[in-house]
């Protein structure tokens, strides 16, 4: 299982790498592997609505910037998190631009796989970025990892997201009895025998979406007729 991590900070190794650097390190307690994914400090486009992408290829028709590198990784990956910092009250301009032309190029990839996302701020802005990150995934049929607390951390430099009371791993709702790492782990039935085997509380439990992206449900979950 493994888990792609998408720094969308234009500081590699920033405040952002280092809260999605906690999730990682969370999520390999879990058992669960990772992968950060630097977009880069070069410019990304924005979607043009050209079509170019609708032949299935797996493929952006803007080839000059980093997307098409980044498609491979997320269409391969078992889960996403996106990580952003905040600008303006909103994600930064390039992790808009690349979320637009990857949700467009290859949704059938990444339905049904947990996702979640973390922000960064300085102070303000922080919920409406976490707002407009989580409805990539719901658009697209991706059960979004709820937490304990809001998956943001604050601060100008990375020092002060180490300092931050809990973590950035407790806030991205990475842990093993409940999050992301439960999601993946829900697809592991043996493990869960041998965990109330052992007495101990299995890491899907707490996670109510689980057997939907086992499954892969596709039926909706309430009859049109019912409206």
């Amino acid at each position: 299982m493994k888990v792609l991590l998408l720094n969308g900070s234009p500081h590699e190794k920033g405040c952002t790498y280092t809260a999605l650097s906690e999730v990682a390190q969370s999520l390999a307690e879990c058992q669960v592997d990772s992968e950060i994914a630097w977009i880069g400090a070069q410019p990304v486009r924005g979607c043009i609505g050209c079509g170019g992408c609708a032949g299935g290829a797996g493929r952006c028709a803007f080839d000059d910037d980093v997307l098409n590198r980044i498609l491979p990784k997320a269409a391969a990956a078992d889960g996403l998190i996106v990580g952003s910092p905040v600008h303006y009250a909103a994600a930064a301009g390039a992790v808009s631009c690349l979320l637009d032309r990857m949700f467009k190029t290859i949704p059938d990839r990444l339905c049904y796989k947990p996702a979640a996302c973390v922000v960064s701020c300085r102070r303000g802005g922080a919920s409406a970025t976490f707002d407009e990150l989580n409805k990539y995934f719901t658009i697209n049929r991706m059960p979004v990892v709820s937490s304990q607390y809001w998956n943001s951390v604050h601060g100008s430099r990375a020092e002060d997201v180490r300092k931050e009371p809990g973590g950035a791993a407790d806030h991205a709702g990475t842990g093993p009895q409940y999050g992301l790492a439960a999601a993946l782990h829900c697809r592991r039935p043996r493990r869960r025998r041998a965990d109330a085997a052992a007495g101990r509380t299995s890491v899907d439990q707490f996670y109510p979406l689980s057997p939907f992206a086992r499954f892969k449900c596709r039926r909706p979950l309430v009859s049109r007729s019912t409206f």
